[in-house]
């Protein structure tokens, strides 16, 4: 019995360690940047859950590979656009003192 509540133990300790990658870290982990690790793209991922919803993370993923896109956000004069952009610096400037970047 006891042998069957430290391997439950373990195995709840282990499950959120195996959780799908989200958007940002898949876009990392593929990325042809220098320093794109497994452990930074996950930090950053971490930080992206904490400050941008799914939709926001889907549109800053591809910024990985087009950065030009990001260009083209940052200068729009949309009003969601905007919006947008103010969320992803508070995440950009999270991930650099969160990550260690």
């Amino acid at each position: 019995m006891t042998k069957i509540l430290i391997a439950a133990s373990l195995l709840a300790i282990a499950l959120p360690m195996t959780a799908f990658a989200g958007p940002i870290e898949n876009a990392c982990n593929r990325s042809d940047r220098k320093g794109a690790t497994r452990s930074l793209c996950g930090c950053i991922q971490q930080v992206a859950d904490m400050t941008l919803k799914g939709g926001d993370q889907r549109k800053a993923a591809r910024f990985f590979t087009d950065p030009e896109q990001a260009q083209k956000v940052r200068m729009s004069k949309s009003d969601s656009d905007n919006a947008f952009w103010a969320r992803y610096k508070n995440f950009g400037e999270t991930a650099a003192v969160y990550c260690g970047g």
